[in-house]
């Protein structure tokens, strides 16, 4: 407990379920935690730093009548 009115942290790994806890303390400002999976979603969401990629997959059912 300080001068914050919300702490964030961030990281590429996982949260325990200690700090997860930890994190919602009531009496305390709360702690965002940001696992590397919701970060992973919140880049991809802003598209920050991605480019989008369509893909498409060859549907070669759809051929085979033509090889008759």
């Amino acid at each position: 407990m300080g001068r914050a009115d919300k702490g964030i942290i961030l990281t590429t790994g996982s949260f325990t379920l200690d700090a997860k806890k930890e994190a919602r303390r009531d009496g305390v400002p709360p702690i965002e935690i940001i696992d590397g999976t919701k970060l992973t979603e919140m880049f991809e969401h802003l598209e920050l730093g991605l480019k989008p990629k369509k893909e498409y997959e060859v549907d070669y059912a759809f051929f085979e009548d033509f090889k008759k």
